[in-house]
């Protein structure tokens, strides 16, 4: 399941409908990312986030199904918001029912690491100084090659 959306997600809900993907899973695996400040001088008071319609949501299919080709998993779940956020607002989250604990561990990373590189989202902080569109980390990009 992919979604896109502008409102909350229940992180709790998430978590029971990868409970129920069966008997074949031994673990779930589920990461909820936040939207924090990021320590710049100015000061972060929240995220605009924009995406690609359509192609949004086909870039990460292509990441769920090669998640799916290297680890035995049985349901995924990625949820991410777009729009207005504020600080310690939800923005993702990613979770993976799988046979065992360390299928779910690497995969849930690969597929956040892999959102952080590959989806098409563009973010732009919210500062006391105004409005900033914000690059791509070199660290996030060290960490996705990890899986190639």
């Amino acid at each position: 399941m992919i979604s896109i959306q502008t409102y909350d997600f229940d992180a709790a809900a998430e978590y029971q409908a990868l409970r129920a993907s069966g008997p074949a899973s031994g673990a779930i695996v589920t990461f909820t990312g936040l939207v924090r400040d990021s320590g710049d001088l100015s000061g972060v008071s929240g995220l605009f986030l924009e995406h690609y319609p359509g192609m949004t949501e086909q870039v990460i299919q292509g990441l769920i199904d090669e998640a799916s080709q290297r680890w035995d998993l049985q349901q995924v779940r990625v949820i991410h918001r777009v729009g207005r956020l504020a600080l310690a607002d939800q923005i993702v989250f990613v979770g993976v029912a799988s046979a065992h604990r360390g299928d779910g561990f690497a995969a849930c990373q690969f597929l956040m690491d892999a959102l952080k590189t590959s989806a098409p989202f563009w973010k732009k902080e919210i500062t006391s100084d105004g409005e900033q569109w914000v690059e791509q980390k070199d660290s996030d990009l060290l960490r996705s090659q990890h899986w190639e």
